[in-house]
Parts: structure tokens; sequence; C-alpha cells
């Protein structure tokens, strides 16, 4: 996984997002600590994909117990 710095990867890009398409992982790098990797999406975004599959209940919206509103305040 070849490693570049910020300079390079904005002068470079093209050629770095060919390697992604390519299948290879870019890892960028700010003054030789990595802060990012590039990678290849997986396939196309479908939006509505779950619309219908997944149900709320109303109850979901009802106020806490109060024992367990503690818990999730720390308490």
């Amino acid at each position: 996984m070849p490693v570049v710095n910020v300079h390079q990867a904005k002068t470079q890009l093209s050629r770095l997002l060919a390697q992604v398409e390519a299948g290879e992982e870019v890892v960028i790098a700010r003054r030789g600590e990595p802060v990012a990797r590039l990678v290849r999406c997986k396939g196309k975004r479908q939006p509505d994909i779950l619309k219908g599959k997944i149900v709320i209940s109303d109850s979901f919206f009802d106020p806490l117990p109060e024992e367990e509103l503690k818990l999730w305040e720390g308490g």
C-alpha cells in the first residue's frame, strides 16, 4: 500500500484515483503520519433500499423510564 504525502496527493490525485480504481489502497500522510486512506467504493448507493423493510414502533418515541434515563445520563 503506497503512502504519499499531502502535497503529492494534491498534485497527483488523478493518478492516485486510477490506482484505487485498479484495486489498490493509498494512504495519505501529513509529516509522515498517516491520516487518511483512499479505497475503492463498494458499488453504487441505493437510496430507499430499505424503505418498507424497517418499521419503527410508535413506542420508540415514548419517554424512557426514570431508571433507564439515569443510566443514559451516567447515573
